[in-house]
């Protein structure tokens, strides 16, 4: 297993980004591109989870670490893609210290935990290398809380205080649309919000995340103590591109008609 969680615990500095198509294509592209980690994106992206199972499988053979973000805190929901291989799940909307204890139980076997027992999955192998991966999953699978309101950040501290809580990730548009402040990233208070939660995050020995509208924003998230930060998104990388490419084809065709 790829243990994306030992090494976010070693506080080392973890680049990822999004998978939002739910294509296997370009997940094995991005997977190869450098990046540490990748999230398969079941809350806003295209896929489903039969096409997270593809997108796990196109992922094997690169160097990332998988996160899955599901839809909602349901236990099954995580244990449905830690089944396919998941190295960690992302949870949204964390808001309160009891649902990030549902969270972190619904990655665990008991007794540490609710999760469900399969034998015969894709995780363990497929059945022989189930006592391995029991053994080991309640100590490596990542927990990803997002703290995406001001009811979240006024708990910040108690959330973070919850053992599998291991990276506080802040959603800057949920936020700072919960705040009123939608957009409004370099706002005092959202800053200040930021600051909470990286505070909070290393109190209880943590780590702090953030999605990246841009590579440039490492600058100003580092500082304040961000470590697991995510920049860009297959679909963002496709678009941004496609639209570059046909912009400058475009104005070589007014060049030449002109």
């Amino acid at each position: 297993m790829k243990n994306l969680r030992e090494r976010v615990q070693k506080g080392e500095l973890l680049f990822g980004c999004f998978l939002s198509l739910g294509s296997p294509v370009t997940a094995e592209i991005v997977g190869m591109a450098g990046f540490d980690w990748v999230l398969i994106d079941l809350e806003h992206g295209a896929g489903t989870e039969r096409d997270a199972l593809n997108q796990l499988q196109a992922l094997e053979h690169t160097p990332v670490a998988a996160v899955v973000r599901v839809e909602s805190h349901i236990r099954q929901r995580a244990g449905r893609v830690l089944d396919m291989g998941a190295h960690g799940i992302m949870f949204p909307r964390v808001d309160t210290r009891a649902e990030a204890e549902n969270a972190a139980a619904a990655l665990r076997y008991s007794p540490d935990g609710v999760r469900g027992v399969a034998m015969v999955v894709r995780a363990a192998g497929f059945g022989p290398g189930f006592p391995a991966y029991y053994a080991a999953a309640n100590s490596s699978i990542l927990g990803v809380l997002q703290i995406e309101t001001e009811e979240a950040v006024r708990n910040v501290d108690e959330i973070a205080a919850v053992d599998g809580a291991d990276v506080l990730f802040i959603g800057p548009s949920d936020l700072s649309q919960s705040m009123g402040i939608f957009g409004q990233l370099d706002h005092p208070r959202f800053l200040e919000a930021l600051r909470t939660t990286a505070a909070a995050a290393a109190k209880h020995g943590k780590v702090a995340g953030i999605l990246m509208r841009n590579a440039e924003e490492f600058s100003k998230y580092y500082p304040l103590g961000y470590r697991f930060l995510a920049c860009g998104s297959d679909g963002l990388f496709l678009n941004s591109t496609a639209r570059a490419v046909a912009a400058a084809l475009n104005k070589s065709r007014e060049q030449v008609s002109g």
